[in-house]
């Protein structure tokens, strides 16, 4: 057995103490296990975007996440969407720039030219979090949610730099003026803080599915976790080519396209 500088640390620090009643090897297995535990799970999401383009105009998962998120739909004087001060959690791109990088440049030409659903890739190795300096932003160790703590963003917008997938909004107006209806269960943010999808963690915390899951009447995402072999979105996994949104970058993104 291999033994980490700082699992080799803690044991001899705590028999220096005295506090160590039971064998190393016991002691070492208890901590494979804890640290096992806080990372054990990972959730995703898989997008059909075979299904999903069959639903031509359908935005019945965008409409679900920004009214459960209360995400402010700003627009200019003539009805049309005022693309400066937009504010998305999930939404909707061409698939020639949502997969930019050619990874597949055979695929068929449907395929080329749907709209992708996109959002937050909560990736494995998230730039975002390493560049924000309050601690806003961060990792979940029990599942790899990538999440955002408004009350500590300073409106730094250090992780809209660093994020290579467009996935995080800026609000440069209080988003509150213009929602005309309010979902009093989640929080309103506040003008100059960064917002995002957060895999609906206050719906996961219920039992509940996210949002944009529940309102698919396509069937085209699911969601779990890929490290549960019985899962569902691991069956999928298993049983579908997939894609991700620029893998050569090393973040490893967890949300993946079936083509």
């Amino acid at each position: 057995m291999s033994i980490k500088r700082r699992d080799f640390i803690k044991i001899t620090g705590l028999s220096t103490l005295g506090l160590v009643a039971i064998p190393a090897s016991e002691l070492l297995a208890e901590i494979a296990k804890t640290e096992t535990s806080k990372s054990g799970k990972k959730l995703a999401m898989a997008i059909d975007l075979r299904k999903c383009s069959k639903e031509e105009g359908c935005t019945d998962c965008i409409d679900a996440c920004h009214k459960v998120h209360n995400v402010p739909n700003f627009v200019l004087p003539d009805g049309k969407p005022n693309r400066k001060d937009e504010i998305k959690w999930i939404w909707k791109e061409h698939f020639g720039h949502a997969f930019n990088d050619n990874q597949h440049e055979f695929l068929s030409e449907k395929i080329q030219h749907i709209e992708a659903v996109v959002l937050c890739n909560h990736c494995e190795n998230p730039p975002c979090v390493s560049v924000c300096p309050t601690k806003a932003t961060w990792k979940r160790d029990e599942d790899g949610i990538v999440m955002m703590d408004w009350h500590r963003c300073i409106g730094c917008r250090y992780c809209i730099a660093a994020c290579p997938y467009g996935s995080r909004s800026f609000n440069w107006r209080d988003p509150r003026e213009v929602l005309e209806e309010q979902n009093t269960d989640f929080p309103t943010r506040m003008k100059g803080v960064v917002e995002k999808c957060t895999f609906c963690n206050e719906r996961l915390s219920r039992g509940l599915q996210p949002a944009c899951v529940e309102a698919c009447k396509a069937n085209a995402i699911v969601f779990g976790d890929i490290h549960d072999p019985k899962s569902d979105i691991r069956k999928l996994l298993s049983n579908n080519f997939t894609i991700l949104r620029k893998p050569g970058l090393g973040t490893n993104p967890a949300i993946y396209y079936i083509v």
